[in-house]
């Protein structure tokens, strides 16, 4: 057995998916690797997390699973866009910059980034590009994606979601989150999943950077996303994301929400975070630049020093103009 320390497995600060998988996910995997279950979703184990999800987000919500998270964040928007529609998002955000294009080419709608500081959208800055409603000659604004916690480690507030929310019902558009990382948001501010969930139409639930060997989830919640999503199966077939021994998928959610694992591993990638922060910002060639709100610091570092951490342990360079760089815990 390869030792922990062992050359091939390096110190990390990369990202959270560079992290192993926690051991009692492991277990629940191999505890249901006994004997036969039946296929696509229709297995007793598939069942039992639907039902936590329920728990967490109410009785109402379809929950659907698949294999990773750029799946998640385009099955969450295909029943609800069209091709001659667009979203609104920020312009970190991972469905704008690091999906290949996949929503473009998947759905053939349009993503309009918004320029902010924080990756924090407001309704403010929305509001501004609600523009030529009704021109045919333009890409209609349908929707509006945000993610909690942001890319930049931010986290919006419960009346920040709120006040998204009511911009989105006030103008007729789908609200969708990218939650890769919703547990850590949740446990962040303190908030149950259901309270943080409050006005969303649909959520990318992550599992692969909580903790998970691999697996998402896709939640649609409000009744008229779930009714423009009763077609979602199809969907989910025909882009591939469809598991076979979905009992896989389901048994680490069962065992990562059916539980406190879920708070557990968010607490601790959170105070890790923090403790870094803490740590990075006595040295003063560094610069903290963004607020340590979840599992990540963003901080610029003098190249020199640069060179020096990044031997000891491995991290993005956010930004090469800036120095900027981005280290998850």
């Amino acid at each position: 057995m390869t030792q922990n320390n062992d050359i091939r497995f390096p110190f990390s600060l990369g990202s959270d998916n560079h992290s192993a998988v926690h051991p009692r996910i492991l277990n629940a995997i191999a505890a249901v690797n006994i004997g036969c279950a039946p296929s696509y979703g229709t297995d007793p184990v598939t069942s039992e997390a639907v039902q936590v999800f329920k728990r967490h987000f109410g009785d109402h919500v379809d929950v659907h699973f698949c294999f990773n998270g750029t799946a998640a964040n385009i099955l969450a928007l295909a029943p609800l866009f069209k091709p001659h529609h667009s979203l609104l998002a920020s312009e970190h955000a991972h469905i704008n910059v690091d999906e290949c294009a996949a929503p473009e080419r998947q759905l053939g709608l349009k993503i309009i980034p918004i320029h902010n500081t924080n990756g924090k959208l407001t309704p403010d800055q929305l509001e501004s590009h609600l523009v030529r409603r009704g021109d045919q000659h333009f890409a209609q604004v349908r929707g509006i994606s945000i993610t909690q916690p942001t890319e930049l480690g931010t986290l919006y507030s419960l009346d920040e979601m709120a006040a998204i929310s009511s911009f989105c019902k006030k103008h007729g558009l789908w609200l969708h989150v990218d939650g890769a990382r919703f547990a850590n948001a949740a446990e962040r501010l303190g908030v149950s999943f259901k309270q943080l969930a409050e006005g969303v139409d649909v959520l990318s639930f992550g599992g692969t950077k909580n903790g998970l060997l691999f697996g998402e989830a896709v939640v649609f919640m409000s009744t008229a996303a779930r009714q423009a999503a009763t077609e979602f199966p199809y969907l989910r077939k025909q882009l591939m994301q469809l598991p076979s021994k979905t009992r896989f998928v389901a048994a680490q959610f069962v065992e990562y929400l059916g539980t406190d694992l879920w708070r557990e591993i968010a607490k601790n990638a959170c105070d890790r975070a923090t403790e870094l922060s803490l740590g990075l910002g006595r040295d003063p060639r560094i610069q903290i630049t963004q607020n340590v709100q979840s599992n990540a610091v963003f901080a610029t570092i003098d190249r020199p020093l640069m060179k020096l951490l990044r031997d000891a342990a491995f991290f993005y360079v956010w930004n090469e103009k800036t120095n900027e760089c981005r280290l998850m815990t």
